[in-house]
């Protein structure tokens, strides 16, 4: 099978084999592609009128999928995050292991059907008592094994790990589950000891590390500082994620600048979170100036790799969206100018598959896997529309689902 004459941008190229062909001199080539079932036998420099933008398959690496499509039951919380917690809560106190699956299984189809590969989601777990999501998600793991790839991160507060037999139950727990362990750190008190009581727990149970962290708009929310550098510090070895990272939008340059190098020397991967953070923060009363959105274009600048996520959907967090990650992409083009934009699309192609640590890395490259969106755009800005992100999706060389007719 072969498609002609598709443009890749040039930031998810690997070794092609070829001395790159830049259509044009922001980053985009034009190939065309041999392939089967097996994958990329050829990319090979094409010219003519371009048929269309090819990207490896997306990865989605904060989802919330045990608690998605109930809005409705909830209502939103128009930006009060604490009480979007509060009724997430209820909610998930209420729902049976039955309908936990509907949803998740609806949220993975609806991010299949438009190119995801793989997802991490996130699990509420406030008690040493292992959530019935768990099962679920663990279930849902296998059945969807190949087609969307899932992670599953425990989610708990920081003041909840950090107590000894708590913390140490819950570990266990998440160990066992094969889960990742997670925490929600906001202007904690006692900040650093609860946080190094985590990475304890870490170390002792052998579990990489996922962080909701600094998701408001107080200057003194410093949780993502502390975290690079208790990394550095216990020279843990194993990954750390942080999303939202609002605070440092609200943050002095200097402070900002100094706490994304920290997290660049300590090799913490940064996750923005667009859709949920320009819903949930800055003013209710009136138009809003701040808006909660972390330094993407700061982290690039001192080499900080972030990725770019869907989080809510459909909830009382985010009662917008769907599981498209390219349209929460171009949201995060637009609110954070991040021109051109797909010089960008590493974001949730390569970066976070790097740090989900999958099997394949999203370059493309002969040898890789058939697994690709290609988008009616012809131009890197026609992402930016709707028309230009319809698209084929390509599973193992078979087109699985179309939106571009």
């Amino acid at each position: 099978m072969k498609l002609e004459r598709i443009l890749i941008p040039t930031c998810l190229l690997g070794d092609v084999g070829w001395p790159t062909v830049v259509a044009d001199p922001s980053g985009l080539a034009l190939f065309t592609i041999d392939y089967d079932n097996d994958g990329i036998s050829s990319v090979q420099p094409a010219f003519g009128e371009v048929e269309g933008l090819l990207i490896s398959a997306p990865v989605d690496i904060h989802t919330h999928i045990d608690k998605t499509y109930v809005g409705d039951i909830t209502g939103p919380a128009d930006g009060d995050l604490f009480s979007a917690i509060e009724r997430m809560r209820s909610c998930m106190e209420d729902s049976t292991s039955e309908e936990i699956q509907t949803r998740m299984e609806r949220a993975l189809q609806a991010a299949y059907s438009m190119g995801t590969r793989a997802m991490r989601t996130h699990l509420d777990w406030g008690t040493a008592k292992t959530p019935r999501s768990v099962a679920v998600f663990k279930t849902m793991r296998e059945m969807w094994l190949g087609r969307v790839d899932l992670q599953g991160v425990s989610l708990t507060s920081l003041d909840t790990l950090a107590d000894p037999k708590k913390g140490d139950a819950i570990a266990q727990a998440v160990a066992k589950a094969g889960l990742i362990l997670g925490c929600f750190v906001y202007r904690n008190g006692d900040l650093t000891r609860k946080l190094q009581a985590v990475f304890d727990l870490a170390k002792r149970y052998h579990l990489e590390l996922d962080f909701h962290v600094d998701e408001g708009l107080d200057q003194d929310a410093v949780g993502l500082w502390a975290i690079a550098s208790l990394k550095s510090v216990n020279n843990f070895s194993g990954s750390v994620v942080c999303g939202h990272a609002c605070s440092l939008s609200v943050q002095e340059d200097q402070q900002a600048i100094d706490t994304l190098r920290a997290c660049f020397e300590a090799e913490v991967h940064l996750v923005s979170l667009p859709t949920t953070n320009l819903y949930l923060q800055g003013d209710w009363q009136g138009t809003p100036i701040e808006r909660g959105l972390t330094r993407i274009r700061e982290a690039k600048m001192v080499g900080l790799h972030v990725s770019i996520a869907t989080d809510n959907v459909q909830d009382a967090f985010y009662p917008y969206g769907d599981y498209d990650l390219l349209s929460a992409f171009a949201t995060g083009v637009l609110a954070a100018h991040l021109s051109p934009p797909h010089q960008w699309l590493d974001a949730i192609c390569v970066h976070p598959a790097r740090a989900m640590k999958l099997s394949w890395d999203g370059l493309v490259t002969p040898g890789c896997p058939a697994d690709f969106v290609v988008m009616n755009a012809r131009r890197g800005v026609e992402l930016m529309t709707d028309s230009g992100r319809r698209r084929d999706v390509i599973r193992s060389g078979v087109l699985v689902h179309s939106t571009r007719a």
